[in-house]
Parts: C-alpha cells; structure tokens; sequence
C-alpha cells in the first residue's frame, strides 16, 4: 500500500489522510472479535454523561493490537508520512455501543502528550475501523487544516481532555469541519496538533476502532530516554495479524 506523493501532500496540507483497504476483511473479522471491553472503568463520560469505552496496550508483541500496529500497512504509511523513524507509543481499542455510545470532546492530542514532556509535535496516530464509521453512529470529525496553528490549552471536560471551548468556538469558523466517514478496514492517519471530535451513537450499530500512536525516534522528552536509546516500532510481516491469530487460536467475526 504505497502512498502517492499526492497523499502526503494532503495529509501535511489537511492535517489528516483517510486511506481504504489498509486491513483485509479478514484482518477486520479477527479484530473485532478480540474487542471486549467490559470493565466499568474503561468507560469515558462526554458533557451530556454518555459514556465511551477504551481499552489501552502499550507494546507491539503482547497482543494482537500490538501486532496490528506493525502492520506494515499502517507503520509504514507512519513512517512516510512523518518523514522520519517513529517509535510505537501506545495504543487503544474503541468501543461506542449501539444507541449509548457517548461522544468525544474537541481535543489535540498532542494537547496532553506535550504534558508529558514531548518537545515537539513530531507525534502522530491512525484510527481503523472495525465497522463501518459514519455520522449516525458517531465517527471521528476532523477540522481540517487545523493542525497548523499550533497547540491550543486544554482542561477537563467531564472525564475528558478536551480544548478551551470558547477559544474554539471562536476560531471553527476559519477551518472545515470534515466528518471521517469509512468503511472497515479504511484508517484515518492525523497530526496530533489536528483538533478532532466525534459524536455520540445514536444508530443500532456498534462503532469499533483501534487506534496506535506514535512519536518521531529523536524527538526529545523531558525526563524520558535519549532519542539514541530508542527502539524504532519494528515493521511486521505482511500477514502479522492472521500469524498471531493462529498462534493463538483467535477466530474472526463477521460484521453484525
């Protein structure tokens, strides 16, 4: 899965890129069976007290989220678009359920990765869809272009990170506000100064996405490891996914 130079043109120009056929049907199916989160404290609560659930990984090997976020599909699209080595940061499994599914309030990423001592904003993610994401069941919107006035001041929002909404009501006007609509196995690359949201579920259809995240190798952090200490995210075999599903006796799920 090549990108064109037209591609990368794009995502520095917009903040963001949607590419399909990053995942298989097949590579969709076995994710999505392996997306259970259950735990009462995996839930996130938006303005209105709706709740969205999150599950976190933190390494490459240990599961099959993991594996996916060496897919060479995804890292190596990471890599050209960010222009240099990233290491892999941490990950997170999505989950708005049919009909309760709350929403996510307008945040950067990088407005609470800076807090945790990353200098620049050399960071960046990739959101698959396990099921199809469209406006009723509340997929990502991006405010395109966004990302290139830099990182706004962020607080609590419920139990969220969320960017200073009177700031931001102020300055939506002067960006295009995009929803991310896609099939499964489609990704959303974006900037982490990119400002997104998505709105709540309001269909009778669940909303599955994984997300992996990732920094520039030498990008420095205050208090963490010397560039020349990390490890860049390793770059899987062409079928990592199906190979960790048969190691470990994973089956798929066919879309509901």
């Amino acid at each position: 899965m090549p990108l064109t130079q037209g591609q990368v043109a794009r995502y520095h120009r917009d903040g963001y890129l949607i590419v399909e056929n990053v995942l298989t049907p097949r590579e969709v199916e076995l994710l999505r069976a392996q997306v259970n989160i259950a735990d009462p404290a995996s839930g996130f609560t938006d303005a209105s007290g709706k709740t969205s659930r999150l599950s976190f990984w933190g390494d490459t090997h240990s599961t099959i989220w993991g594996a996916a976020s060496t897919c060479p599909r995804i890292i190596n699209a990471i890599r050209i678009l960010t222009g240099e080595e990233v290491t892999f940061f941490h990950g997170k499994v999505t989950l708005k359920e049919a009909g309760t599914g709350g929403a996510w309030e307008w945040h950067q990423d990088f407005g609470y990765w800076y807090d945790q001592g990353y200098i620049f904003p050399r960071m960046m993610s990739v959101s698959v869809a396990l099921d199809a994401n469209d406006e009723a069941n509340g997929c990502l919107r991006v405010l395109r272009g966004s990302h290139l006035m830099g990182r706004m001041t962020h607080g609590r929002i419920a139990n969220q990170t969320g960017a200073d909404m009177e700031r931001l009501t102020k300055m939506m006007p002067f960006f295009e506000e995009v929803p991310a609509v896609m099939p499964p196995g489609a990704a959303l690359f974006f900037h982490c100064n990119t400002l997104h949201a998505s709105g709540q579920n309001t269909s009778d259809r669940h909303r599955r996405n994984f997300i992996a995240c990732y920094y520039a190798s030498a990008n420095p952090q205050i208090g963490g490891p010397p560039p020349a200490q990390r490890v860049p995210c390793p770059v899987g075999a062409e079928d990592v996914i199906e190979r960790y599903a048969a190691e470990h006796n994973l089956v798929p799920v066919p879309a509901a």
